[in-house]
């Protein structure tokens, strides 16, 4: 939910929004107690299953 309030429209254009994004996720994955060394991956799967939502996102 956090990062779906935070997409913006032209987040995968974005360098900075992305930067923003991948940091929040991390904050969360270490909230939770995720293993660091395997928060990268994870943090590249959310943002590509958040690109892949993205357009279903902006429509609803």
């Amino acid at each position: 939910m956090l990062v779906r309030n935070n997409v913006t429209i032209d987040w995968t254009l974005r360098e900075n929004v992305r930067a923003q994004l991948r940091v929040l996720v991390k904050r969360i994955l270490r909230k939770h107690g995720y293993p660091p060394d395997k928060q990268e991956k994870a943090t590249q799967t959310v943002l590509e299953q958040a690109a892949l939502l993205s357009a279903e996102w902006t429509a609803a």
